[in-house]
């Protein structure tokens, strides 16, 4: 018999999710349940996944942990984030609700913009702490792997302050962390009136040195009519890519500008949002294998009506994938267990391809579907053992966490 670190057995319901590429279509409701079974980790990987009669045959841990009636499952895969800010904006929910939209927010001084000043003033060590405890939350319900975006700094200075935090986040914390640098978030105010100058900032200043420094792997940008326009977004990215940067986009989610398209266009490796996304971006995204990350969090948060179309694109054969998009002012959400939930309620999502889309899609959305996302050997053990009776529990329970133990690369989380 092998000796390993740690068994699970007994799993009334393991997901194993494998696939050799991202789910799409009928594929997205195929989870890979297998009854009574069961998990060996070794040294942080997982090394055999099977029943549980076969792999206790096989192998002599020095830790068992016996699931019965729970579902085994990969950790939460979290595709974007904003978790490095100072103060929250919860006097926004307040406006929001007395019929101020966000847009209006927005320009008369509050959203993106309300956050920069106390990014700047605030130290990277002030800016650690805040966000290691977001963090520590996040992993707490089950989310084992997130991407994080800079772009509430908008200067030179506080930008790579942000995406140093983001790394030391990735080194100290138990938490994959995959940066993103978006520094194209917002006009910050003393440029509202002169785009001209901040993009010239952008793309002679900021992008080369981030590149330089090798502080984040993606760029992303806010592709809104009222923020960073479709010439203005192509500009920019296209000067990234030239620097070696990956493209993520914030695409169509209050107007149809052509941001799903623009995002094809550009071989993007995810639009992000997307509630006013075409039937032509849908199709172009298909053919450009652009993977969308919707987010209904932040619809449910700001009160709108319209969520994205998931069904359609499912239909057009997308690899649809999720995120919470958790920040302090449209979306103070840090669960990916509620996005599933609204996922399924809001979009009509089924469970199964919800959690699809929350695990083995999202990493693929990262790329790094070699090492997270799924139940098998030799990814991470980054596992969760939920108490709950069957998959299907998982958007239909309300207001807790479903997660009894996490663990990640074979450690227990607290």
């Amino acid at each position: 018999m092998r000796k390993v670190d740690l068994l699970i057995k007994n799993a009334k319901e393991l997901l194993t999710i494998a696939s050799a590429h991202p789910k799409t279509g009928k594929e997205m409701q195929e989870l890979g349940i297998i009854e009574k079974g069961a998990v060996a980790v070794d040294s942080g990987k997982i090394i055999d996944v099977g029943v549980t009669d076969d792999l206790i045959e096989l192998y002599d841990p020095d830790k068992t942990i016996d699931a019965s009636g729970k579902v085994v499952m990969p950790g939460f895969v979290d595709p974007h984030t904003h978790p490095v800010f100072v103060n929250t904006r919860e006097n926004e929910l307040e406006q929001r609700l007395q019929g101020k939209s966000y847009k209006e927010i927005s320009q008369t001084g509050g959203g993106i913009r309300s956050s920069i000043n106390d990014v700047r003033k605030a130290t990277k060590e002030e800016l650690f702490e805040l966000s290691q405890k977001r963090i520590s939350k996040m992993l707490a319900q089950g989310t084992t792997t997130i991407e994080a975006k800079s772009g509430y700094g908008l200067s030179l200075e506080s930008e790579i302050k942000m995406l140093e935090v983001i790394k030391e986040l990735n080194e100290k914390t138990p938490m994959n962390v995959i940066s993103t640098f978006l520094g194209a978030h917002e006009y910050p105010e003393e440029y509202k009136d002169n785009h001209e100058k901040y993009i010239e900032i952008l793309v002679n200043k900021m992008l080369p040195k981030v590149a330089e420094k090798h502080l984040a792997d993606y760029c992303d940008i806010f592709c809104e009519e009222h923020v960073f326009d479709i010439e203005e977004s192509r500009l920019i990215l296209r000067h990234a890519k030239k620097l070696g940067f990956k493209i993520r986009m914030h695409a169509d989610e209050l107007e149809p500008i052509g941001g799903a398209e623009l995002a094809a266009e550009l071989g993007a490796v995810s639009a992000d949002h997307l509630v006013a996304a075409s039937d032509k971006g849908i199709k172009q995204m298909k053919k450009n294998n652009v993977i969308p990350i919707l987010l209904p969090g932040t619809t449910f948060s700001l009160g709108l009506e319209k969520y994205a179309p998931a069904r359609k694109m499912i239909e057009a054969g997308l690899p649809v994938a999720l995120a919470t998009d958790f920040n302090p002012g449209s979306c103070n959400c840090d669960s990916m267990q509620t996005v599933i939930s609204l996922a399924c309620l809001q979009m009509n999502m089924l469970p199964a391809e919800a959690i699809v889309a929350s695990t083995l899609n999202a990493a693929y959305s990262l790329e790094i579907d070699d090492r997270v996302g799924s139940i098998e050997a030799g990814k991470e053990a980054d596992l969760l053992i939920m108490d709950m009776p069957s998959y299907q529990y998982l958007p239909y329970h309300l207001g807790s966490s479903c997660v009894d133990k996490g663990i990640k690369k074979g450690k227990f989380l607290d």
